[in-house]
């Protein structure tokens, strides 16, 4: 491959991408609908765009979730070529998907070696209730004052129904260590138990 492969950050939108890479050979979706889950965890920037996103999604969504992962799948350049910028990301098969979930949790990349969760999104309420959720388990999380605050609209992570959702920011170092396993957990604990109080009996009408 060229060194000289478009640019991603000069793409308006996904039907940019396509016309420059393809699918099956440069990149891949993959779409699992879990048609009773009203949750979606996404990684837009997974396999070689930005490394451990993939896996991190995979493992918060288990078998419960809805999961969307757009992977990078070219030998090289991979960031260049594909690292479509959120509030651009429109691929169709994303938005279906996110057209009947109320909630919406992004994972993504970022460089930098301080091992920190980034949390950005227009779910206040859920940023901060993962954000809790990490620092009891010991990992550091921040939530605002970083440079990924996620709140643009067009932000994949605020496409859901509600119109916010939640963007996770690892860097490397976390991404690529047994923390990565035990942030998966916590964000699908929270999820769980989030889902468990809202579809429990007692907040079903008629269930008095």
């Amino acid at each position: 491959m060229s060194d000289d492969v478009p640019d991603a950050r000069h793409y308006r939108d996904f039907a940019d991408l396509a016309r420059w890479q393809r699918r099956g050979i440069d990149y891949e979706i993959c779409a699992v609908e879990r048609p009773a889950s009203s949750v979606a965890v996404l990684a837009p920037h997974g396999g070689a765009i930005e490394d451990g996103t993939s896996e991190i999604a995979t493992a918060i969504a288990g078998e419960d979730f809805n999961l969307y992962l757009l992977e990078g799948r070219r030998p090289s350049l991979n960031y260049r070529a594909l690292h479509l910028t959120s509030h651009r990301f429109d691929e169709p098969e994303c938005l279906r998907l996110l057209a009947r979930c109320s909630r919406v949790v992004a994972v993504h990349g970022c460089d930098g070696d301080d091992p920190v969760v980034l949390l950005g999104g227009r779910d206040a309420s859920l940023r901060d209730l993962l954000a809790a959720a990490l620092r009891d388990d010991g990992i550091e999380a921040a939530t605002d004052g970083h440079r990924f605050p996620a709140t643009h609209p067009g932000n994949i992570c605020n496409r859901g129904v509600a119109g916010r959702g939640v963007q996770l920011e690892l860097p490397h170092r976390l991404r690529r260590s047994a923390a990565a396993a035990r942030i998966a957990g916590v964000v699908r604990s929270v999820l769980l138990e989030l889902v468990a109080i809202t579809t429990s009996p007692a907040d079903q009408s008629g269930s008095r």
